[in-house]
């Protein structure tokens, strides 16, 4: 069977807070840090995007930083000097518009300065999957013996670089962003990030964590930004996570799915759900309040469903209201009690790259 596996102490930092705990509270209000910002676009177009206040407190570091502050609240940050502890960030594109030909070097510098490791932190970057695909990696880590526990970052900024990539994309929505809904016309940018931190040992845990019980990904290898129009890449991550974790998928309680907003993503969604059977297991998108953080959007949103286990409540799916998809799927249009403590999270991203992962309360 291999080693137990935990996951908790779970961070979100975001223009709707400083902790995981917050920033929950103001999506269970139905807030958004969604907003119109002005001339933030190409050539001074006015675009919606979820972002900090100043452009310092939105600098990769400080949001680095902060999330850092905030984890030792839930988990002894004592181990970090531990030969048993990996630190492990997940990102699309780190500090730009900084170094560009190296945009991870000085942020994982500073972290290194700033906190006492005992080995050197492990980049993932496989655009937006990079996040459900770091909880993954950390998990066969742990359950293999390589380390005790593996401590999660998430963190993305929205660069020009990232903003103007994707409007020549013609991919960025003309309002606040609305997955799966039918008038939905892409995604809202958001910029953010978060900590989970996955482990052999409940007892480092300041509060109770969740069980990791298996996770998966798979490539589609349909098109370098375009899904796969049957789901196929989706279809094959998820189902071998449900199978790896040897629960019925009538056990999944409910589904955090990636929900972009955009119409090749949202219907790929529908559509491989819907071969999965799993059509009426309630779903919800998280990108309505945060906007795509990208590389951080996976361990962002595994974080608010590990707070939906701990307050028995699943957030209602922001911005949608008449299905959009050629496949109808059970979408909250308001915060509902799961139906058990079981949760299925999915990731797609350029490249083709697909990652799901399943937990369960203890």
């Amino acid at each position: 069977m291999g080693q137990e596996v935990y996951v908790g102490a779970e961070v979100i930092v975001s223009p709707l807070g400083e902790s995981a705990s917050t920033n929950f509270k103001a999506v269970l209000a139905g807030n958004s840090g969604i907003r119109l910002h002005r001339e933030a676009g190409w050539k001074g177009s006015d675009v919606h995007i979820s972002r900090f206040e100043s452009a310092e407190a939105g600098s990769f570091r400080a949001i680095l930083k902060r999330i850092l502050t905030a984890l030792v609240e839930g988990w002894d940050a004592r181990l970090l000097a531990s030969p048993d502890t990996l630190v492990m960030l997940s990102s699309t594109k780190g500090d730009l518009p900084g170094d560009i030909r190296n945009p991870f070097q000085g942020p994982l510098t500073e972290l290194v300065a700033g906190y006492t490791l005992a080995n050197p932190p492990m980049v993932i970057s496989n655009a937006c999957i990079s996040g459900v695909l770091a909880i993954n990696c950390a998990a066969r880590m742990v359950k293999a013996g390589h380390y005790r526990h593996v401590v999660v970052l998430g963190c993305d900024v929205v660069s020009d670089f990232v903003l103007y990539g994707f409007q020549s994309l013609y991919a960025v929505s003309e309002g606040p962003c609305r997955p799966f809904d039918l008038d939905r016309s892409g995604v809202s940018l958001g910029e953010g990030g978060g900590a989970v931190v996955v482990s052999s040992e409940m007892s480092a845990f300041r509060q109770r964590p969740a069980r990791f019980l298996a996770g998966a990904d798979a490539n589609d290898a349909n098109h370098i930004s375009g899904p796969s129009r049957t789901g196929e890449g989706l279809v094959r991550a998820v189902s071998a996570a449900i199978r790896k974790s040897a629960i019925p998928k009538s056990e999944i309680g409910f589904i955090n799915a990636h929900g972009t907003g955009t119409k090749f993503n949202d219907e790929m969604e529908a559509i491989a759900f819907d071969r999965m059977g799993l059509e009426a297991t309630p779903l919800n998108s998280s990108k309505g309040y945060w906007g795509h953080t990208l590389g951080a959007a996976g361990v962002i949103e595994t974080a608010a469903c590990l707070q939906s286990l701990r307050n028995g409540i699943v957030p209602a799916s922001k911005g949608f209201e008449n299905p959009g998809t050629s496949k109808n799927l059970h979408i909250l249009t308001k915060n509902t009690a799961p139906e058990s403590g079981t949760f299925l999270k999915t990731a797609s991203g350029f490249g083709g790259g697909n990652a799901a992962l399943i937990i369960q309360s203890l």
